[in-house]
């Protein structure tokens, strides 16, 4: 399932038009709004939330721009994403969630990346945003056009005083290709309250919207509003103009797109609606630009003091020629998008979303030092006044402050050498084309062209920059191969970020509401925590992937769901259960489960032979309990893991992900820095002693407003937990807890929200091991960890390695310096203890460095003797009136010590070329040196190695300054070598 969109385009305005060139600025008077000085962004933010609060919708929170279990979303994009479980029939029925019946908020959302991307306009205009907030009110089943409407333009025209003659609403207006009907309902709504010159008929393109290529879809009403007044501005509607723009978006959801391409009727209506809240603000300010609000206007300041540039003046276009108030307008933007993005748990880093927020960070960066000349470090320093400025509204800004300022800062003082480098990149791409082309004016192509891809993709260098720099030396750049290489990015970048459940059987809301129509209830699953127990059930319904079915056969792949269950289904990072499933058909191996809308699907097929299951048929769920048996204890303790990284690291650790499997636990969390290994000491002893200590493990539920009161309590923000909540802690009853929830003792155990199956007592743990800790992301730290008998493995594994080093160290020489190879490279490959791991590090460490000072001894050694030998025989050719000599030395294949003895002799104007040999490897090394009188008769000494290099399969560098060196593969042939290089030399110098 993609990104939410409308039919055919406008995909990425839902709220938000393309960009216009037009500069005007323009203060108008609203009639009828005497109250503009008064409408504060606080006060138009509460007021909508007020309004619908009184029509009975439940005020519910924002969820992250950083999306909990949706890896089809870069970024929170709009108010509905986190309402997609209701809209998919996929919700948990024991959670508030799937109880609401109307509800409203302002929803975080960012758009700056994938399918909505607004980025390249934002400071072009005056009302593009990475960051925006949505006002949203939504009906799930229960109102629908009627009431939307008529909200609407209550709330506009008798609360906001929006005057109504500046209002054009736009309805469906059908599809003949596609045979959808006109949205008559809809149109004669709105003109009970505008005439009908200002209720306009838009297509597919600008008034149906559709979730993807399949699923919820309906059609839509917009909201237009004409800034200027006192004009008929029907042609300017939908028609990217800024001076009449789309502020709200009622969608009426009332069909499913089937994957033929057809329409059928939901079972339930929804209303999904989105009112831009800077775009309402600069309205009721009587502002033409949403940057021209108290929204922005303070941080503006802020970026003025900092910089020191000229005041913001709101120019766009050809107006601005210093770019200064684009500059404005870009980072002003930046630290709101990226404050809120670190806040919600992201950060920027080289993949993914991370990606976008570093690019965001280094648009900001550069328009701030380039254009409004601010010192290294301004940005950063921005991110006090926007928390000051919505801090309030969302608090996770408040409390996670320092640490936005921390990675912001570092990424900051990273990009200024990333530039320098990049500077340096670009100037050599350049020289290569000018030597390539003779300083043509030219288009920089293939390796070079790829070069201009990289200094945005690696460096941060937008693509307006390197033309920039580019057109200084009478280049230009190739424009459509970057883009090729962007669009081949963001397929990277799209393909990484989607995937589904392991190829398994996923059921849509179609099938969830059919089950509901046919009146069979969600799964009872509370079996799920009883264990080594049997449970008999009935299958209920039986679903092959596309519709359900009566029946099942042998070997066909199938979701049967029952009417309860002992299974675990997989969630909240714990891998499913698997088993069996046993009755009249025979034996159903189950080998996946998971859950949509509180219906369990138990995967798998009849392994029987002409085995036929039906529904209404008994079921014995037999759960591998075995299995479970090594899922639970790593479950458990990375619960006991989450208590001691708070214990060690600090408050300002959260949880970002974790993976619960049978052979190992995965936990991700918030952190700005490598663990220290002894800190990983620490963590891994604390989980241990509570190991030790045979801590019982209690669960019990409550409601989810009781289990919050709980100090201490732990949950994963942003995720949408059932009402009543399982809470589950080690070494406290729940019931104590709850029963005196501000108890500050309750700090020093785990207590976590947590549906999935743990063991009774942390004993049953036997260990636990800390196998690694590394970087996932900016800000994002990932620990791997073992127990049970794993732990006890690799634990073994560490001290038998510890035996072979102790071993190892009674050894001399070669064999000494092989062991130390071989270890340091298992070592490093080993699943061992993290804290272990660092020790043996350390002693094989020492180990080398005794490996290293005998080398170095040795080496001394050889030269030594290299020299000694080769100098008695310089002397005694000498004495023979030879002009060169040549012979064996016993050093291995020390090159250095044979180089060095040459150099030696050389020097006494005396040719040589000595060799040495391995007889283990049969391989041999020469060096030669000839004097330059000898040259000049005609002994070359490349010349001179090649020949006499031929018989044992060797080569020699090319010579410099009358030196060259070889090797050669076949040392057993040296003799034969040797009288080569004799017999040439004596031709040459005779």
């Amino acid at each position: 399932m993609g990104v939410w969109r409308r039919c055919v385009s406008k995909t990425s305005h839902h709220l938000f038009s393309s960009s216009s060139s037009s500069s005007t600025r323009v203060r108008v008077k609203m009639s009828g709004n005497n109250e503009a000085e008064n409408w504060t962004g606080n006060r138009v933010r509460e007021t909508f939330i007020k309004y619908f609060e009184s029509k009975k919708h439940v005020n519910w929170a924002s969820s992250p721009v950083v999306p909990v279990n949706d890896p089809t979303l870069l970024f929170a994009n709009a108010g509905m994403n986190q309402y997609k479980p209701i809209f998919l029939g996929t919700a948990d029925p024991n959670t508030a969630l799937s109880k609401l019946t109307r509800a409203c908020n302002t929803q975080k959302c960012i758009r700056a990346g994938g399918k909505h991307n607004d980025l390249d306009d934002v400071g072009k205009d005056t009302y593009h945003h990475t960051f925006f907030e949505m006002l949203g009110n939504w009906s799930f089943g229960d109102y629908f056009k009627n009431e939307a409407i008529t909200w609407a333009w209550d709330l506009l025209t008798q609360v906001y005083k929006l005057p109504t003659d500046r209002i054009y609403a736009t309805y469906f207006g059908g599809d003949e290709t596609s045979g959808l009907a006109a949205d008559d309902e809809a149109k004669d709504i709105w003109l009970r309250f505008l005439p009908p010159e200002r209720v306009l008929p838009f297509g597919c393109k600008d008034n149906f919207w559709e979730m993807g290529d399949t699923g919820p879809c309906g059609p839509c009403t917009e909201i237009h509003f004409d800034r200027i007044g006192g004009r008929d501005a029907s042609s300017l509607v939908n028609n990217d103009d800024p001076t009449c723009i789309e502020i709200w978006n009622l969608v009426f959801i009332q069909f499913n797109r089937e994957s033929d391409g057809s329409l059928k009727p939901l079972p339930a209506k929804h209303v999904d609606t989105g009112l831009g809240f800077e775009r309402l603000t600069s309205i009721l300010q009587n502002k033409m630009s949403n940057y021209d609000t108290d929204v922005f206007m303070p941080i503006f300041n802020a970026i003025q003091q900092a910089t020191g540039a000229r005041t913001y003046s709101g120019k766009i276009g050809a107006d601005d020629n210093d770019k200064v108030d684009m500059a404005y307008r870009v980072v002003a933007d930046h630290i709101r998008t990226l404050s809120v993005a670190i806040a919600d748990g992201s950060c920027p880093g080289n993949e993914g979303r991370e990606y976008v927020l570093r690019r965001i960070l280094r648009r900001a960066v550069r328009y701030g030092n380039e254009v409004l000349k601010a010192k290294e470090g301004f940005f950063s320093g921005l991110v006090p006044v926007f928390v000051e400025l919505m801090g309030g509204i969302f608090p996770e800004l408040k409390q996670h402050e320092v640490n936005i300022k921390e990675i912001i800062a570092d990424e900051e003082a990273s990009f200024g050498k990333t530039l320098l480098k990049g500077i340096e990149k670009f100037k050599k791409a350049a020289q290569d084309v000018k030597e390539v082309l003779s300083g043509q004016a030219i288009v920089i192509l293939d390796g070079v062209r790829f070069d201009a891809f990289i200094l945005w993709d690696t460096f941060g260098f937008p693509l307006d920059l390197t033309q920039l720099m580019a057109e200084e030396l009478g280049l230009s750049v190739d424009v459509e191969g970057f883009n090729i290489a962007m669009d081949e990015a963001r397929e990277r970048s799209r393909n990484a970020q989607t995937k589904q459940a392991g190829g398994a059987l996923i059921m849509d809301a179609d099938a969830t509401s059919e089950l509901h129509r046919t009146g069979i209830a969600p799964t009872i699953d509370s079996s799920k925590f009883t264990w080594f127990q049997d449970h008999t059930s009935v299958i209920k319904a039986i679903y092959n992937g596309s519709k359900f079915v009566k029946s099942a056969t042998s070997g066909e792949e199938v979701g049967l769901i029952l009417e309860s269950t002992s299974f675990y289904a997989e969630q909240g990072g714990q891998i499913f259960d698997t088993g069996s499933l046993e009755g009249s058909f025979g034996l159903f191996k189950v080998s996946n489960v998971q859950v949509y809308g509180g219906f369990v699907l138990h995967i798998g097929s009849i392994v029987s032979e002409c085995g036929k299951s039906l529904v209404g048929d008994e079921a014995i769920c037999k759960v591998d309990y075995k299995r479970r048996a090594l899922i639970a204890p790593n479950h458990t303790c990375t619960h006991m893991l989450n208590y001691a990284l708070r214990e060690v690291l600090g408050d300002h650790v959260d949880q970002k992900g974790s993976l619960v499997l049978p052979e190992k636990l995965r936990y991700d969390f918030s952190h700005g820095k490598p663990v220290k290994p002894d800190e990983l000491k620490r963590i891994e002893l604390i989980v241990n002693k509570q190991i030790q200590d045979e801590l019982e493990v209690f669960a019990a539920e409550a409601t989810l407003a009781d289990a919050r009161r709980i100090v201490g309590l732990r949950a994963v923000f942003g995720e949408v937990y059932p009402d009543p909540v399982r809470v589950v802690a080690i070494g406290r009853k729940v019931e104590e807890l709850l029963a005196n929830p501000d108890n500050k003792e309750w700090l020093s155990i785990s207590t976590e929200l947590c549906g999935g199956t743990h063991i009774s007592n942390t004993r049953e743990a036997k260990a636990f091991a800390l196998l690694s800790e590394e970087g996932t992301a900016k800000g994002t730290r990932r620990i791997t960890a073992v127990t049970t008998d794993y732990a006890f493995k690799a634990m073994e594994l560490a001290c038998s390695l510890d035996q072979e080093i102790s071993d190892a160290s009674k050894e001399e020489g070669s064999v000494l310096e092989k062991k130390v190879a071989s270890l340091k490279s298992r070592i490093e490959r080993a699943a061992i203890p993290a804290s272990m791991k660092t020790d043996l590090r350390t002693r094989i460490s020492q180990l080398q460095d005794q490996v290293t000072k005998a080398q170095k001894e040795i080496a001394k050694e050889n030269i030594k003797k290299a020299i000694k030998d080769t100098t008695e025989i310089a002397e005694i050719a000498i004495k023979d009136n030879k002009s060169f000599c040549i012979s064996l030395v016993d050093v291995g294949l020390d090159a250095t010590a044979v180089r060095e003895a040459v150099l030696k002799v050389v020097e006494q104007k005396v040719g040589y070329s000595l060799w040495s040999s391995n007889e283990a490897t049969n391989k041999a090394v020469v060096y030669a040196g000839v004097p330059e009188n000898d040259q000049k008769k005609g002994l070359e000494v490349s010349e001179w190695l090649t020949a006499a290099l031929a018989p044992i399969k060797g080569r020699c560098g090319k010579g410099k300054n009358g030196f060259a060196q070889g090797q050669g593969t076949a040392a057993s042939h040296l003799k034969e070598a040797i009288d080569v290089a004799t017999e040439m030399a004596s031709l040459k110098l005779s």
